[in-house]
């Protein structure tokens, strides 16, 4: 199933896409596409529905993130091996992880707002991994049936904020509309291999990233087994993990976003989305 979240922001409501590209209205049979609703159980009985009774939505909807209610963003730096040539560094010898605050949600398609003072957003498309089923200390081999479904993020980093202004790299990567995720959430049973999904990411037209999962270093198994170590994952949790070679950081000479610019990114299988760049004006 391709599950999603439609309306406006604050307001969604559950919804999925047919088998012919139609959205539809899935609020009848859960309040939300959150945690509490992303057990496997739950999710068997979504796709028992007879999808073609439920209400159609019209296309020009706008669509929120995909999931709602995350609890925790985790993310994995220089997991992809050609993205971490690119920028200088090393593999590193375990995961890179750090956090996107929840409140860089947006939906897909959501404008991305550069913050003030900022000359250095950068965009990095990733292949996301949504928790079903939580845990700790999950071993390796079970770690998959933790897994609710996948979806596209667009990891925006404010490099000068994450690199350069001392600490952690958190600073740099929540700011808000710092994360967009969806269009959708898709089941594992509509993906054969997550580690083995083209994805790309294009500004204004010139395609700057053109990867694939199958660089990735540390996997999906391996990732959310280490995670677990450290903290419980709950379902509604999000694993961003990583990004392939093509940042703007990586170009040469470096290359960042400005407003009026426009991204367009996707996943094979996963969907695409599309944001326009703006800047942060005072309210």
């Amino acid at each position: 199933m391709k599950l999603l979240r439609f309306g406006p922001p604050g307001h969604e409501k559950p919804g999925l896409l047919d088998t012919q590209g139609v959205i539809r209205d899935l609020s009848a049979h859960l309040p939300d596409l959150d945690g509490p609703h992303l057990s496997r159980d739950h999710l068997a009985v979504l796709a028992e529905l007879d999808t073609d009774k439920l209400p159609e939505v019209p296309q020009d909807t706008r669509l929120g993130p995909c999931v709602s209610g995350v609890g925790k963003f985790l993310c994995i730096g220089l997991n992809y091996s050609d993205h971490a040539a690119e920028t200088g560094a090393q593999v590193p010898p375990e995961p890179v992880v750090f956090n996107k605050w929840t409140s860089a949600i947006c939906g897909p398609d959501d404008n991305v707002i550069i913050p003030r003072d900022s000359q250095k957003t950068d965009w990095e498309v990733e292949l996301g991994v949504v928790i079903g089923e939580g845990g700790k200390y999950i071993a390796e081999a079970d770690a998959m049936k933790h897994v609710a479904g996948y979806c596209v993020i667009n990891d925006v980093s404010e490099r000068e904020f994450q690199l350069e202004r001392s600490g952690t790299w958190d600073k740099g990567k929540g700011c808000d509309t710092f994360g967009p995720m969806g269009p959708w959430l898709v089941t594992p049973d509509e993906v054969a291999d997550p580690h083995e999904l083209d994805m790309w990411l294009e500004v204004d037209g010139k395609r700057y990233q053109d990867g694939s999962t199958r660089t990735m270093v540390y996997q999906i198994p391996f990732l959310i087994s280490y995670l677990s170590r450290f903290m419980s994952l709950q379902p509604g949790d999000v694993i961003s993990t990583g990004t392939p070679p093509g940042v703007g950081m990586g170009q040469k000479p470096p290359v960042y976003l400005r407003p009026g610019q426009r991204m367009r990114l996707g996943i094979e299988g996963l969907g695409e989305q599309n944001q326009q760049v703006v800047a942060d004006e005072p309210s």
